[in-house]
This record gives C-alpha cells, sequence and structure tokens, in this order.
C-alpha cells in the first residue's frame, strides 16, 4: 500500500513528489516518458533553469527524488479505479498497487495542424507559445496559422516580438470586424488554404499556398487544439471546466476525495514553472489530508 500514487513524472508530477518524499510519505510515481514539451530545444521562463533542455530538467529533478526514497517506474499507467478509501491502480498489463491518494499530472496534448512540414519543424521553428519562444524569433518573419479568434488574438499578440506578422488562416474566415483589427496593426491575412511548410532542417523558410505567392517567414506560431493526454480524470467522475480542463481548488484537489490533478491537465496557464508551483501546493495538500486521517490535524471548529 502506497500512500501516494504519481501519474506522471513532469514538473508538475516531480515537484509534488518532492515535497511529499520530504514529509516522509511512500510515493510511487509513474512516468509513461512521453512529455508535451519533447521535441522542444529548451524550457523558457523557469527562473535558475532558463534554456535548460526539458529532458534534462526531467533527469535532474528525478535525481533530487533520490534521498528522499521516491520510487520511480518508466512505467504507464492502464488503469484506476476507487475501492472503498484507497485507489487501486494498474501498471502495464497486470501489476496492481493501491493508495491512500492519487495525483495526476499526465498533461494535455497538441493536435497539430495537418499541414506537411509543420511536425517537422514543431519545437524548432513551430510553436505554440509566443511567452515560451517568442524572444528567440524576435523581429523575424513570423506566420500564425490558425482559424477563429484564437488565432486572431495569437497574431496580435505576436506584434510584442515582432512587427512582421502574417495571419493565415487556412481556408477559414473572418469577421469584418476581425479584419479590422488586424489591419489596424498592420498585420497581413492569407486565407488560401497552406498546402505545405518549407524548411531546411527544422528551420521554416516559407509557407506555400494553395493560390498566390508564398509567405516568407522564420519561424510559424500554431493555436492548436488540445485534448487530455489521459482520461483517467473523466473516468474517476471529476468534473470539468468549459475550457475541457480538470475542475480544482487553488490546492489542486477535484471534487473525488483523495483525487488531485495538476499542471496542464488542470488549469489554463501552462508553463513549466507554474506547473511545478501547482505540484508543490497539491503535495501540501496532499500531506496534510494524510495528516488528517491519521487524526493529526486540528479539528474544524463550526
Amino acid at each position: 500500500m502506497y500512500e501516494v500514487v504519481i501519474v506522471g513524472g513532469g514538473p508538475a508530477g516531480l515537484s509534488a513528489a518532492l515535497i511529499l518524499g520530504r514529509c516522509r510519505r511512500r510515493v510511487l510515481l509513474c512516468d509513461a516518458g512521453t512529455p508535451r514539451n519533447a521535441a522542444a530545444a529548451a524550457l523558457h521562463g523557469y527562473l535558475t533553469r532558463d534554456g535548460t533542455r526539458p529532458l534534462d530538467l526531467l533527469e535532474m529533478g528525478r535525481k533530487e527524488l533520490g534521498p528522499y526514497g521516491i520510487e520511480v517506474r518508466n512505467a504507464s499507467v492502464t488503469g484506476i479505479q476507487r475501492g472503498g478509501e484507497h485507489f487501486e491502480v494498474t501498471i502495464g498489463e497486470a501489476e496492481r498497487v493501491r493508495a491512500h491518494a492519487l495525483l495526476l499530472a499526465t498533461g494535455i496534448c497538441d493536435r497539430l495542424p495537418e499541414i506537411p512540414g509543420v511536425r517537422e519543424c514543431y519545437g524548432t521553428s513551430v510553436h505554440h507559445c509566443p511567452y515560451c519562444d517568442g524572444w528567440e524569433h524576435r523581429d523575424e518573419a513570423l506566420a500564425v496559422i490558425g482559424r477563429g479568434s484564437s488565432s486572431v488574438g495569437l497574431s496580435l499578440s505576436m506584434k510584442t516580438w515582432t512587427s512582421r506578422v502574417t495571419l493565415c488562416t487556412n481556408g477559414g474566415a473572418l469577421s469584418r470586424s476581425q479584419r479590422d483589427q488586424l489591419a489596424a496593426h498592420r498585420i497581413a491575412i492569407r486565407s488560401d488554404r497552406v498546402l505545405r511548410l518549407e524548411h531546411q532542417d527544422g528551420r521554416a523558410t516559407r509557407l506555400i499556398f494553395s493560390r498566390g505567392e508564398p509567405v516568407e517567414c522564420q519561424g510559424v506560431f500554431v493555436s492548436p487544439s488540445q485534448e487530455q493526454q489521459s482520461d483517467f480524470a473523466r473516468r474517476l467522475g471529476c468534473e470539468f471546466t468549459r475550457k475541457g480542463t480538470v475542475k480544482t481548488d487553488r490546492l489542486g484537489e477535484t471534487c473525488i476525495p483523495g483525487v488531485y490533478v495538476v499542471g496542464d491537465a488542470s488549469h489554463d496557464v501552462q508553463f513549466a514553472v507554474v506547473a511545478a508551483a501547482e505540484g508543490a501546493k497539491a503535495g501540501v495538500a496532499i500531506n496534510k489530508a494524510l495528516q488528517s486521517r491519521a487524526g493529526l490535524a486540528l479539528p474544524v471548529e463550526g
């Protein structure tokens, strides 16, 4: 019996494990090895770790767990069931373990546009977050690929980093007010279907359209659709927000007692440093819940 099983070994899961390890909790962390930012050359905005390779950060995090006895497995969790006051977690095909509390830090996955060249450039010159990668493309010619208000908002946002922005709607339509707003900020619009992104070793060079001239660009930003990387939260009965993220309180606890969700699978500010902070807060919340379970907490006065 573990006190806590953590599913997902990104910044959120590792940070929670560190806090819980320092609280002398028996913790199992399972990670399938498919981090969302694996394609990125570096992560940014993480104080003292700006520019670190994402996989290097995870390796450092795992090493820091060693002194606290955290059990880390390179394994996929394939099933979770509630069983009275505990959870039964299936690892791989048949192994089953039990835990008093469950922390889901499984994150989300991005659905990139199905345009030849986009996936080959993802993480090098194709990105989804200007806060993470806008600085590296400052003053360059940039293209935004997307439809609807999210793509318009992303295009306007990119003007913070460069004066040269082209919105490519890939066949999608814009309203008159959206066109006027983009024109007011000198953002070019291409509504023709994008055939392919040409590049050299992952470095974008130009976009080719179904008709008309190509658009020269040195970077591309997209506003991809997203989905939960795991459906465990839904299967356990957790509530979701209108944005499709798991509904939690400020410490990551869901409506299901003993189930916590942190990181990109929970809130909408999807930075590695924020995920790590959420993991730390959830670790404290879980420890306090275990203390209360053992009668080590003051009763609530009513």
